[in-house]
Formats: C-alpha cells, structure tokens, sequence
C-alpha cells in the first residue's frame, strides 16, 4: 500500500506552522492513542501519524521532505523499521509531547534519559564519472559539537555528574491531579537523572555547543543517484556526553552529456556515415572513463543497430559485478553537398532502379515460362483424358 504524504496524514497544508503541526498531532495522537481507541487499525493509524510528526517537526527532516519527498529522508524514518526509535512504546513518543495522561495504571517510573544527537541531512551532487570512479567530498556542516572546554561533559571541573535529588536519578516525576496520573521528564534535569551543581560556563552545562565541522565524505565508486551514505557519530552531539547522531548523505548524480545509465550499464548514441553503414568499418566510442575504443561497424548496418562492448558500465560497489557499455548507431544523412557529389549520388540511385528493373524482367519471364508450362501439361492431361476414355468404352464393348 503507498504512504500517504505526511502533510495529508495530519491534515495539514504544506506551508503549515510548527504550532499547526504540534496541535495536529496532539488532537489525532489523543484519537487514536491505542490504550482508548478500540479500533483494529487505531495502532497503526496512530504509527502513521508519530512517523509524519518527527518528520514535519524537525526543520532538516522537513526541508529534504519537501524537496525530495520520501526519497530525502532516511529509509528507517520513512517507514522502515520502529518509527518511534529506539524501541520505545505508545507511551514513550506521547509523553514526550506532553506526559502521560492516559490513567494511573500505566503511569510508571522509568530510568534516566539521554538526549542523543540528532541525525543530519546533506544532499551531494557529482557527476557521472565522480559516481563511476569514486570522489571524496568536505562537507561544511553547521551542528552542535561536544563542548571543547568540557569535553562533552557539563560539568565546569570535567567531573562527573551527582544524582538529581528531585527524580533520585530516575529521570522521570509522577504528578497526580484527582483520579489521574501524569508521568513525565524530570523539570530539574530534563530526564536525565543527573544534577550538575557546577555547569561548564561555556556551553552552560549542555556538554555541546554551536559551531562548524568539516566532515570528509568518502562517496564510494559505482554509486547511483538517489544512494544514501550513513556516516555513524558525525550528526549532532548528544547533550552531556550522550551519543552523537549520523550524518545521511543523500547522492543526486548529474545528468551526462553523452551517456546515460541504466543500473550498472551504460548506453549512448555513436553516429556513422553513410558510406560506413553500407561498406563496414569502424567508428570510435568514447568510455565513461576517458579512453576511446573502435567499435566494428558491419556491411549494411541499419540506423538504430544496438551494439555491445562488454565490460564498459559501471562496477557495482558492493559486488564484483561490471556493467557493459552499449552503443546505439544512427545513420548520419550528408549535407552541404557539392553538385558534383549529388550528381553521383544520383547515378548511384539509377543503379538501384536498373537493378530493380532487370529484377522485374525476369520475374515476368519467369511467371510467362511457368504458365507455357502449366498450359501444355493441361493439354497432355487433356488428351490423355480423350484416349483413357476410348480405351475404357472399348474394354467394356469386348465384354
């Protein structure tokens, strides 16, 4: 079944506000939150709204889904794999928006929180031969890094952390107003279940901080447009030493003048004379990789001939496997010719109809020929048929 556009999933137009997309998924995840809606596709109508929801909130996530609709946004993102990442349930991705209001019964303490890094996004465009041979690339990637003075830590001395004593180190505090319980992030660490009484003054205790890191691409040879490279720890920094994301390169390949691919293989358009497409000869076929072959042209090759150079495309980068090259030949018509040139060109043409002439001639012949023939053996038969007659009347007078 297709996917359904993340923006028509939360009823939202395109041009839609952050509140907008907060409040639309506040109303349809309280709709159809599994623990009270009852309906057989409740649960999965509810995963389909949290996948559109960490898409559209995150400013990367959105500006690559609208550019490039699923095509720009991670696979595990859009649809493949846990949705809510990490392995979390219902109640995890719900309360993060705004606690958990659906009974006392589920309400629960859960252990600290670590705010990871978030994944990021960059689009690289090369060409047709960087996608053939391989190119290494420097992305200029704006992010939170770890904090160089603490070293990712918080903390002002680089010690560790103490324990939040509001959640005792558990990340979460239970609030109850009447007959229901809310559980959500601890509002003195953030879920984190620690206290950090001695923040580092430069990046105030988050152990990262806003600044620009170069990032080598390596962009391995034979990938194809629309491949993604994950590049593990070189998204966002996590906050107080908590992990870092990835970086997800998206490969848009150029459009090429003269070739263009199909999988592993090659194909472009290789034109020929006149003279060469009667008489046989070569023509030369560049490669993707600079070099010029000869390709073998036959007597009497017809415009649109496809031929094939074996082992000429482009070499899977995750398998030995090697693409072929094929050429198609178009016959190329002659133009500014010489009156002299068409003068011949004519005589040349008078042959044909000669030829095509001798050629009727003697098929007449040969039609006349063969209907004297047919003509003297329907007399023979005709004259054999008068004596059998005779000879079969006499027979029966003797008896």
């Amino acid at each position: 079944m297709a996917k359904r556009d993340y923006y028509e999933v939360l009823g939202l137009q395109k041009g839609a506000s952050e509140q907008d997309i907060k409040r639309a998924f506040k109303r349809l995840a309280m709709k159809y939150h599994p623990d009270h809606n009852k309906e057989a596709n409740a649960a999965e109508k509810f995963r389909e709204i949290n996948e559109a929801y960490q898409v559209l909130s995150d400013p990367q996530k959105r500006q690559l889904y609208d550019a490039h609709g699923f095509a720009g946004i991670d696979g595990s993102q859009a649809g493949g794999g846990n949705p809510f990442g990490g392995g979390g349930d219902f109640s995890d991705i719900f309360g993060d928006i705004f606690g958990d209001i659906f009974g006392g019964a589920r309400a629960r303490q859960q252990g600290p929180v670590e705010h990871p890094g978030r994944d990021l996004r960059a689009v690289v465009s090369i060409t047709l031969e960087e996608a053939v041979r391989g190119v290494t690339r420097k992305l200029n990637v704006k992010t939170y890094v770890k904090c160089p003075q603490c070293h990712g830590q918080g903390s002002k001395d680089g010690s560790r952390l103490s324990i939040c004593p509001q959640c005792n180190g558990s990340g979460q505090q239970i609030i109850r107003q009447g007959f229901m319980t809310m559980s959500q992030h601890c509002s003195a660490c953030h879920g984190t279940g620690r206290s950090n009484p001695n923040p580092c003054p430069k990046c105030k205790g988050d152990g990262r901080v806003q600044s620009q890191k170069i990032v080598e691409v390596k962009i391995p040879a034979g990938v194809d447009n629309g491949d993604r490279l994950r590049l593990s720890g070189e998204g966002e920094a996590g906050l107080q030493g908590a992990p870092s994301g990835n970086l997800i390169v998206l490969i848009e390949v150029q459009d090429h003048d003269v070739f263009t691919r199909d999988g592993l293989d090659l194909h472009c358009v290789v034109p020929i004379s006149f003279t060469t497409a009667v008489l046989g000869g070569t023509a030369e076929v560049p490669t993707i990789d600079g070099a010029t072959l000869k390709l073998t042209i036959k007597p009497e090759t017809q415009t649109g001939t496809i031929l094939r150079i074996a082992g000429k495309g482009v070499k899977s980068y995750n398998s030995s496997q090697v693409g072929n090259l094929y050429c198609k030949v178009v016959v190329q018509t002659p133009t500014n010719l010489t009156e002299e040139q068409k003068d011949l060109l004519r005589k040349f043409e008078a042959t044909f109809e000669k030829k095509n002439k001798e050629v009727n001639t003697s098929s007449t012949k040969a039609k006349n020929k063969d209907s004297d023939k047919a003509k003297e053996e329907n007399k023979k038969e005709e004259k054999e048929g008068i004596f059998s007659k005779f000879f079969k009347d006499l027979k029966g007078d003797d008896k």
